[in-house]
């Protein structure tokens, strides 16, 4: 929410009483805006009531539709079938989510610029082969050979993003062709075999496969997640308080923290009923902190969404577009080959078919059904989270009731076309509020 000093209270901004009023009729009609965070701190719970109104009536759903989503998903998958919200399905759908997740992080950079990236599939197949030739064929040192696959594909991104922002080459029609490229690329890696198995026990193989057994490794992170939201909030309120800027009340944030704590020790609960917490998804978590971090606090970040809204305000303003895209660009590469990593893990092998059949599409729908929007400018890389968790819950659901491939396909593209829709008659409602 952006704010400045002229809003940051009534008495600030109201004019004298007895001051000329240049233009009574306009003055008469005109309405006080009034921070939000102002109204909840004046009228407690009325004013999230009242501040919850305002962001419907003015199409600010957030993350609602999607919380809703995957309340209705438990309820109904668990109601057909009492193993959904089991220990075990729990943890395989939490590890199974990260490869899609991890790509879904870089796509979401992409996206936010008002662009696309249809290259991400291949890229992740290019990434398990490179380790796999390397590591396996050739005997280089594993975590080298990994290293060189995430180069790789930070090298790729950027090559794309150079012919779209350099060229002025379309960024679908570019990372179609690259999506085509890479394909072939790793097809002649992989050689005539066409499958290369991997160490089980390698850095690669252990991606998804090892978990933190002792029961205070789930406690410990669930506790470090809600001790470090709450201190996030609380230096941040300080800060805003002592810049003289409207800031969230302690108890707003401490009622934000309880609901965390609530969800963070379920699961970490959970996840003791099984082997314990998966690496995999801490690992995702940490990337989700770090990119979160990068775009909402710094000016790189600032950058990327002020792109995302206008190029042509983007360039007056002093933003080196073209570097800024290359660079989303090969962010995104570098993700994709990061998921490949964790792809490559799941199947303890990189073959012919990695990368491709509904891993793109199912990428991209985690970025969107999380909230990000296709217009740009709109979204956070949490929402590669919520999206991928909506995904695998629904394939795990219906794969528990044995309900064939195909429907499975037709359910998410439903999903995927219900949020596209909210998320254009979300950016209407804005425009017609005047919010967009």
């Amino acid at each position: 929410m952006t704010t400045d000093k002229s809003s940051t209270s009534l008495d600030k901004t109201a004019a004298p009483v007895d001051a000329p009023v240049g233009n009574p009729e306009a003055a008469e009609g005109a309405a006080t805006v009034v921070d939000p965070r102002l109204l909840i701190r004046e009228q407690g719970f009325a004013g999230y009531i009242t501040e919850f109104k305002r962001k419907i009536s003015g199409g600010d759903l957030g993350s609602i539709p999607v919380v809703v989503g995957l309340a209705i998903i438990a309820i109904v998958f668990q109601s057909m079938n009492s193993e959904f919200l089991s220990a075990k399905n729990i943890s395989d759908i939490a590890t199974s989510m990260v490869a899609t997740g991890m790509m879904a992080v870089g796509i979401i950079f992409v996206l936010l610029l008002g662009e696309i990236d249809l290259s991400v599939g291949s890229v992740s197949g290019v990434s398990g082969a490179l380790v796999a030739v390397l590591s396996v064929t050739q005997g280089m040192n594993e975590w080298l050979a990994i290293l060189v696959a995430i180069v790789s594909g930070a090298v790729i991104g950027a090559i794309h993003g150079f012919f779209f922002a350099r060229i002025g080459a379309p960024a679908f029609a570019v990372t179609l062709a690259g999506l085509l490229f890479w394909l072939g690329f790793m097809l002649q890696l992989l050689g005539d075999s066409g499958t290369i198995n991997l160490d089980g026990d390698g850095v690669v193989g252990k991606l998804t496969t090892y978990y933190f057994s002792d029961v205070a490794a789930a406690y410990g992170l669930a506790a470090i997640a809600v001790v470090g939201y709450f201190a996030a909030a609380f230096l941040d309120t300080r800060r805003r308080e002592a810049a003289g800027i409207p800031s969230r009340p302690i108890a707003d944030i401490a009622v934000r923290t309880g609901v965390l704590a609530v969800f963070a020790f379920a699961a970490a609960y959970m996840f003791n009923q099984y082997r314990g917490l998966p690496l995999a998804l801490v690992l995702f978590l940490i990337v989700l902190v770090g990119t979160d971090f990068v775009l909402r606090r710094t000016a790189y970040g600032r950058k990327i969404f002020a792109l995302g809204g206008s190029v042509e305000a983007s360039r007056r303003a002093g933003i080196n577009v073209t570097a800024i895209r290359i660079s989303v660009f090969s962010i995104a590469g570098t993700f994709a080959a990061i998921g490949g990593l964790f792809w490559a893990s799941k199947i303890a092998a990189a073959n012919q078919g990695s990368g491709t059949g509904d891993l793109l599409m199912n990428v991209i729908a985690a970025a969107v059904i999380g909230g990000t929007s296709l217009f740009g400018g709109r979204g956070r890389t949490w929402n590669a989270l919520l999206g991928v968790m909506v995904i695998v819950s629904i394939q795990y659901g219906l794969s528990l009731e044995g309900i064939a491939t195909p429907i499975q396909y037709m359910v998410t593209g439903a999903v995927l076309l219900a949020t596209v829709v909210i998320d254009s008659v979300t950016r209407k409602t804005q425009k017609t509020a005047g919010r967009a």
